[in-house]
């Protein structure tokens, strides 16, 4: 029962008709008799501002964020973490005494997701795209300790713009390359191959790739941070290379499961967030 002493929690975005969040943390909600609820908000880029001060205003507690407000958003926080200050974008907003702190968990979600199979740390990692997806995994892969980046993008340039961001914030042993030969040669000893790219998302279900089975070996983790399609072209091709597959629901998951714990303390059951999901997008628990 809502009343008037219910903490409501949001996520704001355009669109956000379709987000998924709302069934994860309110189904969480409920198994731990919280009085909080969670609802979606359409705010266009337009009305940001006068959003941010409405949220003041009717004392919401906490909010995701997604696009297309991920990095205006920040004009109107007081404070961001870590993660967040270096990537340059906020995906989750913690609304206390201090005031407003920007968050990014798309990041810890990946690593969370991939280190359900192998930790990150002291591993060759290889991240496909070079867009905001990449940019946040990137600076978390190497705050969680791997011991190598190579990024690899269509556009080379773009690549290494990213890369020098890397180099001059956090770590010098990140390297760029296209989508060709160099690929397939630093894929041989890559311990860990993430898609941060749409390549393969419904409904373009049928393209090829960017790297296919012949180019895999055996002990590559291969995580694809697409969701729909569940098993991405990609993730087909890894186990035809009979390499280890993470979907990217994982990261979905652990990325609200890590919002959740920063605006209530609690540590939510990941079974209850999974559920919810699979429950969301029709599917069969994984």
């Amino acid at each position: 029962m809502i009343t008037g002493k219910t903490s409501v929690f949001g996520i704001i975005g355009d669109p956000v008709e379709h987000t998924l969040s709302p069934g994860m943390h309110n189904a969480a909600f409920k198994k731990l008799g919280l009085d909080h609820i969670y609802v979606p908000f359409h705010v266009r880029a337009e009305e940001l501002e006068e959003a941010m001060n409405g949220t003041y205003a009717l004392g919401i507690k906490g909010l995701n964020v997604t696009i297309p407000h991920k990095t205006e958003v920040i004009k109107y926080l007081d404070y961001l973490d870590i993660a967040a200050g270096l990537i340059g974008a906020v995906n989750t907003v913690e609304f206390g005494e201090n005031g407003a702190v920007g968050h990014n968990t798309d990041g810890i979600g990946a690593v969370r997701a991939i280190e359900e199979v192998k930790p990150v740390k002291g591993k060759k990692i290889m991240i496909l795209g070079a867009g905001g997806a990449a940019r946040a995994i990137s600076f978390q892969i190497l705050l969680s300790g791997a011991e190598s980046l190579v990024i690899s993008n269509r556009t080379i340039e773009k690549g290494a713009e990213l890369r020098n961001d890397l180099v001059e914030k956090l770590d010098p042993n990140v390297k760029v390359t296209d989508l060709g030969i160099e690929l397939e040669r630093e894929l041989k000893n890559t311990d860990i191959l993430i898609n941060t790219t749409p390549i393969g998302m419904y409904p373009n279900i049928s393209q090829k790739p960017l790297v296919t089975a012949d180019m895999m070996h055996k002990g590559l983790i291969v995580n694809d941070i697409v969701y729909n399609p569940l098993k991405t072209g990609l993730l087909v091709e890894a186990e035809k290379a009979r390499a280890k597959t993470i979907s990217g629901v994982k990261m979905l998951m652990y990325q609200g499961v890590e919002s959740f714990k920063i605006w209530t303390g609690i540590e939510p059951p990941v079974e209850v967030f999974q559920k919810a999901l699979m429950n969301e997008m029709n599917l069969e628990i994984i």
